[in-house]
């Protein structure tokens, strides 16, 4: 795994999933919630930016474990 994730890194774990899967962003260990992803993607300065749009609620335990956030 890279330190960074890339585009090219992030394209490839996800090409073989259901295109119709909803996107949610994990975060934050000690205050393990779910968040939704805004759908533009900004491009500055050689980074790509996902916008957080609200938080979903807490993130499922097997996800934390997944994670080895627990």
């Amino acid at each position: 795994m890279p330190q960074y994730l890339t585009v090219g890194h992030l394209l490839t774990q996800l090409q073989n999933l259901d295109p119709s899967l909803r996107v949610r962003l994990a975060v934050n260990p000690d205050w393990p919630f779910a968040h939704l992803l805004a759908t533009n993607v900004v491009v500055h300065d050689g980074h790509a930016y996902l916008a957080e749009d609200g938080q979903e609620g807490y993130l499922p335990p097997a996800v934390s474990d997944e994670l080895a956030w627990t």
